[in-house]
């Protein structure tokens, strides 16, 4: 698996919303294995400007503590695969998770 998985951050942990999230941390994934993290600032929260600048940056895949129905959506159209109400472990476990196929969504934390 070669992939690039965002994970929305506020003091360096899972975001509960990622629209206002501090940062994003991406995930670069290769041969199924983490090669490095970049964290990143995101542009303003717009309606629309997560995905878009996710998709732009390279990633497949978001984890997420919570979002919105809208959101969902667009990440759905820029091909974006998303998984939210994971549980609140390390990221890097977040990852590996994904990586060994057993991240599964929860309940979501955003309740718009």
């Amino acid at each position: 698996m070669d992939k690039k998985i965002a994970i929305p951050t506020t003091n360096k942990v899972l975001s509960a919303h990622f629209g206002h999230c501090e940062k994003f941390v991406i995930y670069n994934v290769v041969d199924s294995k983490i090669v490095n993290d970049e964290w990143i600032t995101p542009p303003p929260h717009e309606p629309g400007s997560h995905p878009k600048f996710l998709r732009e940056m390279g990633c497949e895949t978001i984890i997420a503590g919570g979002m919105g129905e809208r959101a969902q959506t667009l990440f759905a159209e820029n091909n974006i695969e998303v998984f939210i109400g994971v549980p609140d472990i390390p990221l890097t476990e977040l990852v590996q998770m994904y990586i060994k196929s057993e991240l599964k969504s929860g309940a979501n934390s955003c309740d718009h």
